[in-house]
């Protein structure tokens, strides 16, 4: 029974983790067509946006949920007016302004922050089940990563703003005969995205050492989810989120940590090669 909770815990953690990893990619790729390869190094700017506020003085999750998300949503605002607006529609020079982004930003930190490994405690302590020691931090997790779905889910279908937004994602020219600037949109659109990848990197900052090169670590994980999930966002990204923390916690589990990572990526090319659409394009039409 003990195991079982320990298990059940590790992979509702696993599926959190996805969720929050691929967020920011989902709004930014899945709505807006972009392909940030950059997107790691938005969260690695969210693990010392963190850092650096604890260690001025703010409280732990004040810095975690409000100063690391804003500082990259700003930062990603940057990005996307001097950057990423001229290349709307163009993917290959988009891919390739954000890779030079990416190594512009690693640059960045490793001069500001050095090449060493940084990070911070974790501010739940674990507990015991039985046998077992679980982390408590990964509750917490948990808890923002359900949160996060509902918020997106809220705002994207039920307030005027998510409307908008999708509504000028499909179809620019309609909106802005009706008065909306595209260019504003695509704008926020963009800050909400690079917001929510910070917010991740802010949120597993206490559970990884920090290195300005963390990002490269995530990338992966990210765009494998978020294309393996399909045209929905939301429920492609639960869907996709919710199988590949099951595949790679049962493989975890059973053989090794290195494994489970594998596995996750075979999964991956079984899914996209039985469902070249991803889980959404075959099944949940119509869902957001």
């Amino acid at each position: 029974m003990d195991l079982s909770i320990v298990i059940l815990v590790e992979m509702l953690y696993a599926v959190a983790s996805l969720v929050l990893i691929s967020a920011g990619l989902a709004v930014v790729f899945g709505m807006m067509k972009v392909i940030n390869l950059a997107h790691g190094e938005f969260m690695m700017m969210g693990g010392y946006a963190t850092i650096t506020a604890v260690n001025l003085g703010a409280n732990v999750f004040v810095a975690m949920l409000v100063v690391a998300p804003i500082t990259v949503g700003l930062i990603g605002l940057v990005v996307e007016r001097l950057v990423i607006r001229h290349l709307y529609g163009r993917l290959v020079d988009t891919m390739l302004a954000t890779w030079g982004l990416s190594l512009f930003f690693i640059g960045v930190a490793t001069m500001i922050f050095g090449n060493t490994t940084t990070g911070i405690s974790t501010p739940i302590p674990g507990f015991s089940v039985g046998d077992y020691q679980i982390n408590g931090y990964n509750f917490f997790i948990i808890l923002v990563a359900i949160a996060l779905v509902v918020g997106m889910l809220v705002i994207l279908k039920s307030t005027r703003a998510g409307l908008i937004a999708r509504g000028t994602m499909q179809r620019s020219d309609i909106a802005a005969a009706l008065g909306y600037s595209p260019d504003r949109i695509y704008m926020a659109t963009f800050f909400c995205g690079s917001a929510l990848s910070g917010l991740a990197g802010a949120v597993l900052a206490p559970l990884v050492g920090l290195v300005p090169t963390s990002g490269g670590a995530y990338i992966a994980k990210a765009f494998i989810t978020v294309i393996a999930g399909g045209p929905s966002l939301v429920a492609g990204l639960l869907s996709s989120a919710g199988l590949f923390g099951l595949v790679n916690q049962i493989f975890t589990f059973a053989i090794s940590p290195v494994i489970g990572d594998v596995a996750l990526l075979v999964a991956a090319v079984v899914l996209l090669r039985l469902l070249p659409q991803g889980v959404t394009g075959k099944f949940f039409k119509g869902k957001l």
